[in-house]
């Protein structure tokens, strides 16, 4: 990993369009680096500390992986003439990779994530049917107005309490 934003190991990390070459800029092009972070961090022991340039390098290795994979899948689309890239897609894109030994574990993951949506999903169905709560009585301030409305402090304001009695 390159010390400096202009010593990128032969990259042009620089914002400026590149003679018209249609590349995403940096920003685009990787996974924001507190997710990557954060990722990391729940792999280490709570007092392990991560630099920088790890931090940076796992940034670059995992967003190219994504990459590499995402476009194997989209090839695959394309050639069956379908738009949308979806789960079985990326599976298959991993096992044509020779990633297999992913594609097991992430099959599993797949579908109970599925299987959670579709609680969800029906959970949230299940409340649209329901009829909305009533909502809680309002707390009655000493004066016994509702608290919030600021009619004491309308009403101390009109008979001068706060200091000057403008209006």
């Amino acid at each position: 990993m390159a010390d400096s934003d202009n010593d990128a190991g032969g990259k042009n990390t620089s914002n400026s369009t590149n003679s018209g070459l249609s590349s995403p800029r940096e920003q685009d092009r990787l996974l924001p680096i507190a997710n990557v972070s954060r990722i990391m961090k729940k792999a280490l022991p709570a007092n392990a500390k991560i630099s920088k340039d790890a931090k940076e390098t796992v940034q670059e290795c995992v967003s190219e992986f994504i990459s590499f994979i995402t476009g194997e899948a989209s090839d695959k689309c394309q050639r069956e003439k379908r738009k949308t890239v979806n789960g079985e897609d990326l599976l298959w894109s991993m096992t044509t990779l020779g990633f297999e030994d992913y594609v097991g574990p992430l099959k599993i993951y797949l579908q109970r994530f599925r299987e959670s949506e579709g609680e969800d999903r029906a959970r949230d169905e299940e409340r649209e049917r329901e009829p909305p709560p009533p909502p809680p009585p309002r707390q009655q301030h000493s004066h016994g107005g509702p608290i919030g409305n600021g009619s004491a402090v309308n009403s101390e304001r009109s008979r001068g309490v706060y200091g000057n009695n403008r209006r």
